[in-house]
């Protein structure tokens, strides 16, 4: 498809504009389209437990990470895809940039398929393992059944969110995160509530996969139709080793990162169901969904530097790729500061947005509190990991994703309610986030040549082999 000279200069944006004015115009979409995605996933918490009450909203809870999973597994493909994207356009190889996009469709046709075999075959077994319980089985499977079904539609538009920043297309990005938010917020009362199909939470499973394919039809003729930098060629529809081997290795750190988390909810359901009972299990899903508005911000800047610094570092204009990291720290510290000032001085509010059930609010307050209670460092974290991924440096990437979630998080999880009961669960939370900021401090130090400072030899690297030509 032929491409106009306009869609031809969005990557070039990413070389000339200054890092400041590049960074907001690419993170605000990126916030905008984050919080819009995070209140995709309030509005079904929201509705549901109005229509069916706390255990639905238990099963919900169960749910939502067997759904993040196969969801964290597209979006991995898309980030791997994307920071090759970008680093290929800033050396100029758009012909590369799109063999890579036409092996990053392919990987999501077979992840589609396969949420289709668990959907069909593994599903009730699946939601045993995170922790279902017989008062909320029914609820987690009639959510979870039209999600895997239909996955190809909630995968592509997932999925191609990074790509479409990955060539400075956030204005795209943050559209295609709005639009199938807008269309769920319509559907799931027309589907959820007696007055309209009555489906309860199957109703509210349907909803999201038809709002999310309206949307992936739009962004598919966004590409077919050559209003992209990237072009969609069926012959580059095919999977190579090489290419694929790239986008899972880079990719795979974001993935282990949402994965693991997902994983984690087994222990932690498990906990709170052993030491609270589904009330806790409801509460502490309502929290994971604020949690989920407070890190918006840092995760939308997160994903503004990605194209920046993965096109610099291509481009060998580290001074610029520098002062985006910088820019990116200041804020994201600056954000979760305050985070943890309004958590503490309005606990309650957060809560009483989905009940007026004083026991539940008082459990999810007190919750809340200590889960916060180290979020002001979870920002550099968050950018550290954006780093490595966007510089294709899988290792240090992946340390950081298992850090948190994997060594610290789970142990915790296990061992504190030994001592704390319930509230060891949440302890754990706080305790995690600070160790994880420990670590990703002393490796960026570490690593502070070229990427922080200005380096001996920097005038003289040559890329990895990762941003070599593909054979």
């Amino acid at each position: 498809m032929k491409r106009n000279n306009q869609t031809l200069n969005t990557s070039e944006k990413l070389r000339t504009e200054k890092p400041s004015k590049l960074l907001w115009n690419l993170s605000i979409p990126a916030m905008v389209g984050l919080f819009v995605m995070a209140l995709f996933n309030v509005v079904d918490i929201f509705f549901i437990s109005y229509a069916e009450g706390v255990d639905a909203v238990a099963g919900l809870t169960v749910a939502f990470p067997v759904m993040m999973i196969v969801m964290t597994l597209s979006s991995a493909v898309g980030i791997g895809a994307a920071s090759i994207i970008s680093r290929r356009l800033g050396e100029k190889r758009d012909e590369d940039a799109n063999m890579v996009f036409g092996t990053f469709i392919f990987l999501i046709l077979i992840i589609s398929f396969i949420s289709l075999i668990l959907g069909v075959f593994f599903l009730e077994d699946i939601l045993l393992l995170f922790g279902a319980t017989e008062n909320i089985m029914d609820y987690a499977y009639d959510y979870m059944l039209p999600i895997l079904l239909g996955f190809l539609f909630i995968g592509f538009q997932m999925a191609t969110n990074s790509l479409l920043r990955s060539e400075g297309n956030a204005t795209f990005a943050m559209k295609a995160t709005i639009i199938p938010a807008i269309i769920n917020l319509i559907l799931d009362p027309i589907f959820i509530f007696d007055f309209g199909l009555g489906l309860g939470v199957l109703g509210a499973g349907i909803a999201t996969v038809v709002s999310q394919g309206i949307m992936s039809v739009f962004i598919f003729l966004y590409y077919y139709k050559g209003k992209s930098t990237l072009s969609f060629q069926l012959r580059n529809v095919r999977f190579r080793v090489s290419v694929a081997k790239e986008i899972t290795t880079i990719g795979f750190p974001a993935f282990v990162q949402s994965a693991s988390n997902s994983l984690i909810m087994v222990a932690i359901n498990a906990m709170l169901i052993q030491h609270g009972g589904d009330m806790y299990l409801a509460a502490f899903g309502i929290v994971q969904r604020l949690i989920g508005f407070a890190v918006m911000p840092m995760i939308g800047v997160m994903q503004g530097m990605l194209p920046i610094v993965g096109y610099n570092y291509g481009a060998k204009q580290f001074q610029k790729m520098r002062e985006t990291i910088w820019l990116s720290f200041k804020f994201v510290v600056i954000n979760s500061i305050l985070v943890v000032i309004l958590v503490f001085l309005f606990p309650e509010h957060g809560m009483r947005i989905f009940t007026d059930d004083p026991t539940f609010i008082e459990i999810g307050s007190d919750a809340m509190k200590v889960m916060f209670a180290c979020f002001f460092v979870v920002g550099v974290q968050i950018i550290a990991g954006g780093i490595y991924q966007a510089l294709g440096k899988p290792k240090p990437a992946l340390i950081l994703s298992l850090s948190r979630q994997v060594i610290f998080l789970i142990p915790l999880v296990i061992i504190l309610p030994s001592f704390f009961g319930v509230t060891g669960v949440f302890l754990a939370f706080p305790i995690s986030d600070f160790l994880a900021f420990l670590l990703s401090s002393y490796l960026l130090y570490r690593d502070r040549d070229t990427i922080l400072v200005k380096g001996k030899n920097e005038d003289t690297i040559c890329l990895p082999d990762s941003i070599k030509e593909i054979t």
